[in-house]
């Protein structure tokens, strides 16, 4: 019963290692830190090297106060709760990080979910129908693409951070009878950061509510940390803040949804993710309680990542590499051919360095590239060491100081 479908796999799994686009699997075998022990699926013996592709934006993965909480939830509060939170699967620590993040973000109110897709999974169905529309960035990342499916709204699609195409969408729609904008706070393949003020005042002009998904802004930007909405000047103005509790929080599993009390009040009653889903793991909740009473009291953490952004990328210009310009810890490497994008990656490993190529369907079709991410982990000698691997790899490859036409022109797109 199984071959035809079993034959038909194969051969599209054979034609995507052939153009190169087979996604390999590494294994780390230590916790996850700015410096790991890794194995790579071919049976080379396990290397020591540079973490440079983690979502550990304030290396608290592994930090001893997060891992200290964890083994005290496990004494007071158990392993698992074994139940959704509406029947018997809320426990008194939920709530205090509820409010804890709350506090932290100036909301209202907060609602917990097992990871962040499942937070944009279960937000736009129980607020708005098919009388409404909901105005969302191209770019937007895929949970808030597939949460958007499960809603009958209508939807209009506009041009990744251009607040001309959003106020054109706005007029276009002006007959809904809610509308929503949608978009990441930073978008996680370029580092862009969303104009969230801008966003907010169209949504004051035309009468729309907010939505921002700040999983990669979280804990770090603005500047004590707050996330897109304090980086731009909006604080307050956000309607509804979806983020991770598994980047820069941490870097485990969880997600939340914070904003008005009447939209998390509704979410409580009718968002499927929650209403169905197991609640988060009391270890998560503590560990995570810890972090947020971290960063509220001090900002040393995004202060380092922040310089040790700025030393990368100027680092990276430097070297001659093609590089998308921002200020967020996500640095973009381009090299529009997935094939070079790998081989490149494979190369930086052997000088011990760690990144991963993306490419389609990750990213669209000739806009291949290295994603590097910063860490507060990370300390200067760590990211010289980059730069250095880069330059020598970006010079063996004949890359430095070419753009794209000229790559594409060697390597094709």
């Amino acid at each position: 019963m199984y071959g035809r479908i079993k034959d038909d796999l194969q051969r599209e799994l054979a034609g995507i290692r052939e153009r190169g686009l087979y996604k390999e699997e590494r294994q780390i075998l230590t916790p996850q830190a700015a410096d790991i022990r890794v194995v790579y699926p071919d049976g080379d013996p396990p290397r020591q090297v540079l973490n440079f592709c983690a979502n550990n934006y304030l290396g608290l993965s592994s930090h001893p106060k997060v891992i200290e909480a964890a083994h005290d939830a496990l004494k007071t509060h158990g392993y698992g709760m074994s139940s959704v939170r509406f029947i018997c699967g809320t426990q008194d620590i939920h709530k205090e990080l509820e409010q804890k993040i709350s506090t932290f973000l100036g909301t209202d109110d907060t609602i917990l979910y097992v990871a962040c897709f499942d937070a944009n999974g279960g937000l736009f169905e129980p607020l708005l129908g098919a009388d409404d529309a909901i105005i969302t960035d191209q770019l937007n990342h895929a949970s808030i693409i597939d949460g958007i499916r499960m809603c009958k709204a209508k939807r209009s699609i506009y041009l990744n951070n251009d607040m001309a195409d959003l106020e054109q969408k706005l007029k276009e729609t002006s007959g809904a009878r809610y509308r929503m904008i949608a978009t990441d706070g930073a978008f996680s393949m370029d580092g862009t950061v969303a104009q969230v003020d801008k966003i907010c005042d169209l949504a004051d002009k035309y009468d729309a509510i907010v939505m921002v998904d700040d999983s990669h802004c979280t804990g770090f930007m603005g500047k004590t940390g707050r996330g897109s909405a304090e980086h731009c000047g909006a604080m307050g103005r956000v309607d509804v803040i979806t983020s991770t509790l598994g980047k820069a929080l941490g870097g485990s599993s969880g997600g939340f949804t914070a904003g008005r009390q009447e939209i998390i009040d509704m979410l409580r009653q009718r968002s499927r993710p929650y209403l169905f889903s197991n609640t988060v793991s009391p270890i998560v909740i503590k560990s995570t309680i810890a972090v947020i009473d971290l960063l509220s009291r001090s900002t040393d953490l995004r202060d380092k990542l922040e310089s040790n952004t700025t030393r990368f990328r100027s680092g990276m210009v430097q070297a001659g590499f093609d590089i998308k310009p921002g200020e967020h810890p996500i640095v973009p490497i381009m090299l529009y051919n997935a094939k070079l994008a790998q081989d490149i990656a494979r190369d930086l490993y052997a000088e011990g360095v760690y990144v991963v190529g993306f490419f389609f369907p990750v990213v669209a079709k000739g806009l291949a590239r290295i994603r590097v991410q910063l860490s507060a982990g990370h300390e200067t000698s760590h990211i010289d060491r980059a730069i250095d691997a880069f330059a020598k790899i970006g010079a063996k490859y004949e890359i430095l100081g070419k753009g794209k036409e000229e790559i594409i022109e060697r390597y094709g797109a």
